[in-house]
């Protein structure tokens, strides 16, 4: 038996020392084994940040949820007595929350789709070093310019003034994520295809009571994209993504949308696009413009942008970026050369926190979400048409646009830095503080905020003061009874 052990053992050595592995293939093994578990904390990371558990709902999945939200909400504040009780329809997924999980799922489908995720918020802007509370606390995020219709119906959803019974509201709110399904159909060349979900909204919108009681005026949507997107007539059949605001059924209904038809919205009224700052409290607002009127502006006046193929907007753009390149007073931003430099919210905002004024030319469309960036930066926003900003948010801007921002005519976009430096310095501060003024009602609050310690009027909600108006208005005018 000891033979046989021994003989046992001797061939087991040799099968180990057969088998001996060289020291620089265990090197390469271990350098492979940390490979992997780095790339799986990475995307674990990429995970968390992008496709969080919370990064969609709609009315119908989020009931369950939504009953818990409904009574925490109640129980820390009251309805505001200018805001009307509202009701949010329950409408199939496919009209929100599918749309915001196919592009969570196909993220290169459309230049939304990557930013979807924390219910719309985009990626959180962490700042080093971290800490434990950054990701659950933090209320600075990497938002698209066109996520606003998903911002309102989250934060709609927490609302103290959301009621869950449809014969208390007086405003009723359709959740239909228009703007997210048009970006990412914007190519689909089947007109027929392409109105297909539009139509169906109407027709099940037409079959509820509750719309056929006043003909739809009592109700509302909201529309991240501009309001031409969804104007596709016969006479232009190329232009917008499909003919939504052109269907009886929306021809009485409110449309609240990012950029509102100057000449023929008679039932639009413009929302801010949403910034990167989506704040929790009172004191966060507070705090930031604080640190605002403490920052130190070096120069006179910033342009963050490109130029553009079209004629009359590439001119004006073109003409201030000249003047920019040649002026030590002027930081610009050539979104074309530096794309990746436009699309950092730091880079942005540091900019316009270095300027008094910030150039807002027309950009695809009248409209920019730049101009909110620079209010969130108290920057003074300087305009080259008054479709810009003026006939575009009267529910959010001073009555005298003189107070916060400028009008160049065209006879004035040669000499921009020559006239804004006229502009003495008492008045220059005075325009500041309205600015900075403007940052509470120009913000989407984070939809967990707990309103108790808001404090103020939101985007979300200075629209719904404005809808209480305008609806009970109507249904006044009109004869009917209102709550």
């Amino acid at each position: 038996m000891a033979k046989d052990k021994e003989k046992s053992f001797l061939l087991f050595s040799s099968s180990f020392s057969y088998r001996e592995v060289k020291p620089s293939s265990l090197l390469r093994r271990f350098r492979f084994a940390v490979f992997v578990v780095l790339c799986y904390v990475l995307w674990l990371r990429l995970l968390f940040f992008t496709f969080p558990p919370e990064s969609y709902s709609s009315s119908e999945h989020s009931v369950a949820g939504g009953h818990r939200h409904r009574r925490l909400s109640r129980s820390l504040d009251t309805c505001h007595p200018d805001i009307a009780p509202f009701y949010i329809h329950s409408i199939h997924p496919r009209f929100n929350a599918a749309l915001m999980q196919r592009c969570l799922a196909r993220p290169a489908s459309c230049d939304v789709c990557p930013h979807v995720g924390h219910r719309g918020l985009g990626r959180p802007l962490l700042r080093l070093p971290l800490r434990a509370d950054d990701v659950v606390g933090t209320s600075w995020y990497a938002t698209h310019p066109l996520a606003a219709e998903m911002l309102f119906h989250h934060r709609a959803e927490r609302h103290p003034c959301r009621t869950t019974d449809p014969s208390a509201a007086l405003l009723f709110y359709v959740p239909f994520y228009a703007g997210l399904h048009a970006a990412a159909n914007f190519r689909q060349k089947n007109h027929t295809r392409g109105d297909a979900l539009a139509v169906d909204l109407a027709a099940h919108l037409s079959s509820l009571p509750s719309f056929r009681r006043h003909g739809g005026r009592d109700h509302f949507l909201t529309l991240g994209n501009a309001s031409w997107n969804f104007m596709r007539s016969a006479a232009y059949p190329d232009l917008g993504a499909n003919r939504l605001l052109l269907l009886p059924e929306v021809a009485n209904m409110t449309v609240l949308t990012v950029e509102r038809h100057p000449w023929e919205g008679h039932n639009q009224f413009g929302i801010p696009y949403p910034s990167y700052f989506h704040p929790r409290t009172t004191a966060e607002v507070a705090e930031w413009q604080a640190e605002l009127r403490r920052f130190r502006r070096k120069h006179l006046l910033a342009f963050v942008g490109g130029l553009r193929s079209d004629e009359d907007k590439g001119s004006v753009r073109s003409t201030i970026m000249n003047q920019c390149w040649k002026s030590n007073r002027c930081i610009l931003v050539d979104c074309e050369a530096a794309r990746h430099e436009c699309g950092d919210p730091d880079r942005v905002l540091d900019v316009m926190r270095g300027a008094e004024f910030c150039l807002q030319p027309p950009g695809e469309s009248f409209t920019r979400r730049s101009t909110f960036d620079a209010v969130l930066a108290g920057c003074i926003p300087v305009f080259f048409s008054e479709h810009a900003a003026y006939t575009q948010y009267e529910w959010y801007l001073p009555g005298r646009p003189e107070d916060w921002s400028v009008l160049f005519e065209r006879d004035q976009w040669d000499r921009v830095e020559e006239e804004l430096a006229r502009i003495p310095r008492a008045e220059v501060e005075r325009m500041r503080e309205t600015v900075l003024g403007l940052i509470p009602r120009l913000t989407y609050a984070h939809p967990d905020a707990n309103p108790s310690e808001l404090g103020f009027h939101d985007a979300v909600d200075v629209a719904l003061v404005g809808l209480t108006k305008r609806i009970r208005a109507s249904l006044q005018k009109g004869g009917l009874k209102a709550m």
